[in-house]
């Protein structure tokens, strides 16, 4: 495995603004910020993806997050967050570790969401139908 600096992290072996931590969870604050406030939440545990994270760690992982985002609110003023994952770099996953990023949100705050592309039902219904077999 390749030096992960969210591992260091954990470890103690690199600096962050930590916000929160529990025995299998560490939150602190992202270096390079979309707004005030905007923090990393993650396992202890090194898992790459989302789809690595074993069961044991799915409910904590998601209590922690929560806790943090209800924090960051009241601790910014926010009126709201974003919570974004972003899994395997053609993704945008910059650190391959499982991490939360929670980001407060305010008014004019000039972020900007995803473009959504208008979709015929019968093209929705061609995909719906691919996950549900892919389901099993």
């Amino acid at each position: 495995m390749e030096r992960c600096i969210f591992c260091d992290i954990v470890r103690g072996r690199a600096p962050a603004a930590r916000v929160y931590e529990d025995e299998s969870v560490l939150a602190f604050l992202d270096l390079n910020p979309a707004n005030p406030g905007h923090a990393l939440v993650i396992p202890k545990e090194h898992h790459q993806t989302f789809l690595d994270l074993p069961d044991h760690l799915m409910g904590p992982l998601g209590i922690a997050t929560r806790r943090v985002a209800a924090a960051l609110m009241r601790a910014t003023g926010a009126g709201g967050f974003n919570l974004m994952m972003n899994n395997y770099r053609v993704a945008g996953q910059l650190i391959a570790h499982v991490h939360f990023h929670v980001v407060p949100r305010h008014a004019r705050d000039g972020l900007r969401h995803w473009p959504g592309h208008p979709t015929p039902s019968a093209e929705l219904e061609k995909v719906a139908e691919k996950v549900r077999a892919a389901l099993g």
